[in-house]
């Protein structure tokens, strides 16, 4: 079922997936170093459906790859495996300068939840106003308490959208402004 995954028929390769079983992994490894763009995308894709912890590793170098349909395919695996060790690469990912990437990663970040929190709360305070607004968002959608305070402080940046974000994670947590009482 392996060669269904590398045909060139994408349709095929989907099919495949549900067939995937971890004695393919050695396989899947191997297609992941491929010079082809699709047949590493393919090999991800297979390796995140996979519940064996040594996917892991590759998926996080994958996030690196050049291509950035492997890069995505990696980023969203390790979102959905809720990947804690992806963290600190996730993070840096958040200031890729392509946004499709940089929204994926901060997606993923949000997936793994509260131990991205700590690295969220620092990419709060970059210098890249994208960088922060994907983690203000990003801990707008965790509502982790321990941002209480950042969020609070983002709420006068020099952004509009990070100060949407903090008002949305503050108020998503029943600690918004009230401007007036009735």
């Amino acid at each position: 079922m392996l060669d269904d995954l590398f045909a060139g028929d994408d349709s095929r390769a989907e099919a495949g997936l549900s067939h995937i079983i971890p004695e393919d992994f050695p396989q899947l490894i191997e297609r992941s170093r491929s010079e082809s763009p699709d047949i590493r995308w393919w090999a991800l894709r297979a390796m995140a459906s996979l519940p064996t912890p040594e996917a892991v590793a590759p998926l996080l170098a994958a996030a690196a790859d050049p291509d950035p349909g492997v890069r995505a395919c990696a980023i969203v695996a390790l979102g959905q495996r809720r990947e804690s060790s992806a963290v600190p690469t996730l993070v840096e990912t958040l200031k890729d300068s392509s946004d499709f990437l940089a929204r994926l990663a901060a997606d993923a970040l949000e997936q793994i939840g509260k131990p991205a929190v700590p690295a969220l709360l620092e990419a709060l305070q970059a210098e890249d106003a994208a960088t922060r607004r994907l983690a203000a968002r990003a801990l707008a959608h965790i509502k982790d308490p321990a941002a209480i305070p950042a969020l609070f402080k983002a709420l006068e940046d020099d952004s509009m959208l990070v100060s949407y974000w903090a008002d949305e994670g503050l108020e998503a947590m029943g600690v918004g402004q009230v401007y007036f009482k009735p």
